[in-house]
């Protein structure tokens, strides 16, 4: 049995931990940073906390190594680190990530130690070969031809409630609009009230319109980022013609447009709008690629969720064109008493069967306060899925997480819910909207009825859906 060793998790390691956790054989990780030690241990993977680049701290593991990845963020540590592992393991097949802000000296050291050295640059060139190809010429000609097609101004609408990966799909296409002398103006329905997405549109002074239902626009044209129908987890009237569709969600039915790219195997609807940045040569500002990169960087998990080549490849062609100083003050917002209060309630009221884990929390104020909840009880020891829910304003909102291959939940949200309202997501992240009814009518004087009714019935088709019926 193949024994493996990874030295250092930090974007590209935890990419590649979730990737080898997958595989045949042992795994063990080694990293100095004690909280990326513990999301290790809650994924069940075997972690310490060690100085990877001290030969001294990765000796003595009492077991046979016969691979060890050397993956930490940083060119200098994974040369200090692939120096100490081929000390201490001479016979290992040693593979090393070079790392970005690499020098000459970091490449020779690398080349010298290791017996492969997997370099970010050549991948990137390796994609920019690769928007040479039929395939892709042939979607840059046709977004292209949509673009100058259009008489007027280009109404980019995201979902309703954006998150970072929405706004800046939208931005983004409003960036290669304006190279084809396209106006563009990206607008949401709802609001944007999760306190790091009204940072990251705050601080990258993003231009994004909030409209209302009913409102009348005058558009010459219409897109969808993030997702692909009119009416549909957005409130335009469900026969709006739409004229470009770009997402990376499955849709539930044919998607009606003049350019539709829909790629559900990627992680992030961003990373589709960098391929098309990058095939049409364009400089972007720094807020856009700042943009570009957060969104990808949340929806696959800061890299570590449902990751792609492209996914990967997108994030590295960004990282030199991204203000990372803001990234962290996004990544860094004081939490709303909400968002603890919700977290507290979904902790108080959780439902557990085996590792599945569901938790209603009755009357919300804020929506974006479930996803919160969602990925901080999948936290607990034992749980693989977690499954939170409350409602406001006549509304029952869901945001489920998974972690691992077990169940697709996308496909049991679809199922048990997408005849009552809108369902869906990806395999290890989906959510769900469903009017109350007629359980609004009982009114707010009845609250704990109310919420009774919701879990009975939520509940109840949630945990037989996820069961197999």
């Amino acid at each position: 049995m193949v024994s493996r060793l990874v030295l250092g998790c930090g974007t590209t390691g935890h990419a590649v931990v979730e990737h080898l956790s997958q595989r045949r054989g042992e795994l063990f990780v080694l990293d100095g940073d004690a909280s990326r030690v513990e999301s290790l241990r809650n994924e069940k993977v075997a972690a310490e906390v060690r100085d990877v680049t001290d030969p001294a701290e990765i000796s003595g593991l009492e077991r046979d190594v016969d691979v060890v990845v050397v993956a930490t963020d940083g060119a200098a540590a994974n040369r200090l680190a692939a120096e100490a592992a081929r000390e201490v393991y001479p016979d290992a097949e040693l593979v090393a990530y070079l790392g970005f802000e690499a020098t000459a000296e970091d490449r020779d050291a690398l080349a010298a130690v290791a017996d492969r050295v997997v370099d970010p640059g050549a991948a990137v060139l390796d994609h920019v070969e690769a928007v040479a190809t039929a395939d892709d010429g042939e979607k840059l000609q046709a977004l292209r031809a949509t673009l100058e097609g259009i008489d007027g101004t280009l109404g980019v609408f995201m979902h309703d409630n954006p998150d970072p990966d929405a706004i800046a799909t939208a931005v983004g296409l409003s960036r290669i609009a304006e190279e084809f002398g396209v106006e563009t103006e990206a607008c949401y329905f709802g609001e944007i009230s999760h306190q790091e997405n009204r940072a990251f549109v705050n601080l990258l002074d993003l231009e994004v319109r909030n409209v209302t239902a009913g409102e009348e626009f005058d558009f010459g044209a219409i897109a969808l980022v993030d997702h692909s129908a009119p009416g549909v987890n957005d409130q335009l009237d469900p026969e709006t013609d739409v004229d470009i569709v770009v997402d990376h969600h499955p849709p539930n039915d044919d998607v009606d447009a003049d350019f539709v790219d829909i790629r559900p195997e990627l992680g992030a609807a961003s990373t589709i709008l960098v391929e098309y940045v990058r095939g049409f040569g364009l400089d972007v500002e720094t807020a856009v690629a700042t943009a570009l990169l957060y969104g990808i960087r949340v929806d696959t998990d800061d890299f570590a969720r449902e990751i792609t080549t492209d996914d990967f490849e997108a994030g590295a062609w960004l990282l030199d064109r991204a203000d990372t100083d803001v990234l962290e003050r996004i990544e860094s917002p004081s939490v709303s008493a909400d968002t603890l209060d919700t977290i507290a309630r979904g902790i108080r009221n959780r439902e557990l069967d085996g590792s599945v884990l569901a938790s209603c929390v009755g009357a919300i104020s804020d929506r974006d306060t479930l996803a919160q909840a969602a990925d901080r009880l999948l936290a607990m020891r034992g749980v693989t899925v977690t499954f939170v829910y409350g409602y406001t304003d006549g509304t029952i909102y869901v945001s489920a997480r998974a972690r691992g291959n077990d169940v697709d939940l996308g496909a049991v949200l679809r199922s048990a819910f997408g005849e009552l309202g809108s369902a869906g997501g990806h395999a290890d992240m989906a959510g769900a909207q469903l009017p109350l009814g007629l359980f609004d009518e009982v009114g707010e004087d009845a609250e704990h009825t109310l919420t009774e009714m919701v879990e009975d019935v939520v509940a109840t088709r949630f945990f037989e859906e996820i069961r197999g019926g």
